[in-house]
């Protein structure tokens, strides 16, 4: 992730970098928790955090946001925790789990989470907790009464062909584009028209 994270900072001119704590960098061990959020922030430049998790890991994000490092939460569906879920449908769709969702929440905002991220939840529901908490609210197929949009940018400019979930739109078609101009080269390169007089040294 440090890798990766770098990467984007060194290519980025006035944009928020958050990069998002690697699966099981922040699991209840508040203190390697920090640890993991220093380095990270140390070795990549970034503006901001994002962990996974909700009253579970209160104490590891309270560690990191004291220490001065901002922080923006991720609850609803969480990517990261799929093994225990089982399956990618939509969260909090039951009373029980939307009144923790809810409760996750306000805590993150207690504890100094700049922003909530909320994956995968009804609109409903996502619109509720935009007017319970202050903080910014960002949603990845959470409906439109939030603060701001998450949009994959294989998804927007698709890229991918057989993954289409409800929440994306597709504002372009590189699939196509791509598919074709691959084998327009294979093709031509088969036939020795690539590289032709004028493409060589």
């Amino acid at each position: 992730m440090i890798y990766h994270a770098k990467s984007v900072v060194n290519a980025t001119k006035g944009a928020l970098v958050v990069v998002d704590m690697p699966f099981g960098t922040c699991s209840g061990n508040p203190i390697k928790s920090l640890e993991s959020a220093i380095r990270i922030m140390q070795e990549t430049g970034a503006d901001a955090l994002k962990i996974e998790g909700g009253k579970e890991i209160q104490e590891d994000v309270k560690k990191i946001v004291d220490a001065g490092i901002p922080v923006m939460s991720h609850l609803g569906l969480m990517p990261q925790s799929i093994n225990k879920y089982g399956t990618y449908t939509v969260r909090a769709k039951e009373e029980k789990e939307a009144k923790k969702l809810i409760d996750d929440c306000l805590l993150m905002e207690e504890l100094g989470c700049f922003s909530i991220v909320l994956e995968k939840i009804p609109a409903i529901l996502a619109a509720e907790i935009s007017q319970k908490v202050k903080v910014l609210i960002i949603g990845i197929g959470a409906g439109g009464e939030v603060d701001g949009q998450v949009l994959v940018i294989h998804d927007m400019m698709g890229i991918n062909k057989d993954f289409s979930p409800k929440f994306s739109r597709r504002y372009a078609d590189l699939y196509s584009v791509m598919t074709e101009a691959t084998r327009n080269y294979i093709k031509d390169v088969k036939e020795n028209s690539f590289p032709n007089q004028s493409e060589s040294y």
